[in-house]
């Protein structure tokens, strides 16, 4: 049996799905950085621009600090960056110029490996994204074709733009990226031989996810049937509607026969620590999920639902979750069957949550939802649902969006923001609020360090020190001593 590789989801999709994006810091991952580097794995999944502007946004934390600090601990694991598209942090779609400064930037900061995918499978768009990253100086370009389930997408779509993708000659790998993990063991077991006839000499990658509990069957038989690498996580950061956890897998590979080259103890050692971190800072672990049939209408993939569950927790609203899920298959068929996997999950997600918050559908537009329908992020797979169209195209905010320009020069933007910025804070400012910018430089650099035993003593030490009638406290238990004064 063939050997097989794993490429590591923790701190990239499993941090998404399961904690919103907000559950790691900076000093967190490089705490095990060191560790992650010794597994074996054949790259680390760890960052999108998404990713980047919620470092940002929530940690203030420069995500360009992040990435070389992080490649410096990993000095044997390529890190991955996601592409979305032709786009950046922003919504809007870039030019190739503000692209190749992005990529470039990207190289210079320790990426290696970009998995290139785009929204709508446009192969076009792929290539061009490719030779953009290959310019850059990226090591190694994989071709992200993501999997979905519309009428349109069928077993030739796949074959099709697999065999375009390879014989293009801009690509190192083919990934298929099942974001709502709806790849069943049956559709595995045809897909995959089919892929692997028009991929030439390519290794094939598998991405799914546990949403529905198939991805860790239909992982083995992706591998029985030609995939040579497949995407996991660590323990506390894996299931849910994560990736599949490393440590089964590894299992249920070798009871199988295959081998699987990495070091069991550093994986062992990277699980405790995760496991300790989300005890300590009350992140939920994901776990198994039962089967559900209704994931193959609405196709939420794992990061959109955990944001949707995060959105609605902060508004009180959690308990409309089932029926934002059915209103997104319906607002998915009205607006012609968008893969969803960002910036589409989002649409789709943000207007069915809308909908039903609303008690109307369709009463509030966003903008990217008019975008869509005029053609900015390219053309639908399907004709959407002829009135919506119709109203959206009429509308006074679509003649307003049609006239918009698209992202402004480097020159222009170098005019409006200031010539003696450095690049990446540039950058940042070019698709960023200022505040969220000011307020990372403000904040300094990032922790370099992390320890999960250390969060239950601060805590005591926090809630002891807000006591207004203790005037000292001591505290002595085994090797610990815990003594305030003057409290």
């Amino acid at each position: 049996m063939p050997s097989i590789e794993l490429i590591d989801t923790s701190v990239r999709d499993g941090n998404q799905s399961l904690w919103g994006a907000t559950g790691l810091d900076t000093g967190m991952m490089l705490q095990i950085a060191p560790v992650m580097d010794r597994v074996g794995f054949g790259a680390i999944d760890f960052t999108t621009s998404t990713h980047m502007s919620v470092a940002v946004r929530f940690k203030q934390e420069n995500p360009w600090e992040r990435i070389r600090l992080m490649r410096e601990s990993t000095p044997n694991t390529p890190l991955s960056f996601l592409t979305t598209g032709m786009r950046f942090i922003s919504w809007e779609v870039a030019s190739h110029e503000v692209m190749s400064m992005a990529f470039r930037l990207l190289v210079n900061a320790g990426i290696r490996r970009f998995a290139i995918m785009d929204p709508m499978n446009n192969i076009d768009s792929m290539l061009t994204m490719a030779e953009l990253t290959r310019k850059a100086g990226g090591e190694t370009n994989v071709a992200a074709l993501t999997f979905t389930l519309s009428p349109a997408h069928d077993d030739k779509h796949f074959t099709d733009s697999t065999a375009k993708l390879a014989k293009s000659g801009r690509f190192n790998r083919i990934y298929l990226k099942d974001p709502g993990g709806l790849l069943t063991p049956e559709r595995a077991r045809t897909l995959i031989p089919e892929l692997k006839k028009v991929m030439g000499k390519l290794p094939l990658e598998v991405h799914s996810h546990s949403t529905i509990g198939l991805a860790q069957f239909s992982y083995l038989e992706a591998a029985t049937h030609g995939a040579q690498s497949l995407h996991t996580a660590t323990r506390a950061l894996a299931n849910g509607t994560s990736q599949p956890p490393a440590d089964m897998v590894v299992r249920n590979l070798r009871d199988m026969g295959h081998s699987v080259d990495i070091d069991d103890a550093a994986l062992s050692e990277m699980d405790r620590y995760f496991s300790a971190l989300a005890i300590a800072e009350g992140l939920p672990p994901g776990q198994p999920q039962e089967f559900d049939r209704s994931y193959f209408r609405h196709q939420m993939p794992g990061g959109m639902m955990g944001t949707l569950k995060r959105q609605l927790t902060e508004t009180k609203r959690l308990h409309l979750l089932p029926q934002v899920l059915e209103e997104a298959e319906k607002v998915r068929a009205d607006l012609g069957y968008p893969i969803m996997v960002t910036p589409f999950s989002q649409v789709v997600g943000t207007v069915a949550a809308l909908n039903v918050v609303n008690g109307e559908r369709y009463a509030t537009l966003p903008d990217e939802v008019v975008r869509y329908v005029l053609g900015r992020f390219g053309s639908p797979t399907m004709p959407l649902d002829a009135n919506l169209e119709d109203r959206i195209r009429s509308s006074k905010r679509a003649k307003e969006l049609e006239d918009e320009p698209h992202m402004a020069s480097v020159d222009e933007l170098r005019r409006k923001l200031g010539k003696n910025l450095s690049e990446e804070e540039f950058l940042l400012r070019a698709v960023m609020p200022a505040d969220q910018v000011d307020a990372m430089i403000a904040a300094g650099e990032a922790r370099r360090t992390y320890d999960p035993t250390f969060k239950p003593v601060k805590s005591l030490i926090s809630k002891l020190a807000a006591r207004k009638d203790l005037h000292s406290v001591k505290i002595e238990k085994a090797d610990f001593k815990l003594e305030m004064k003057g409290i």
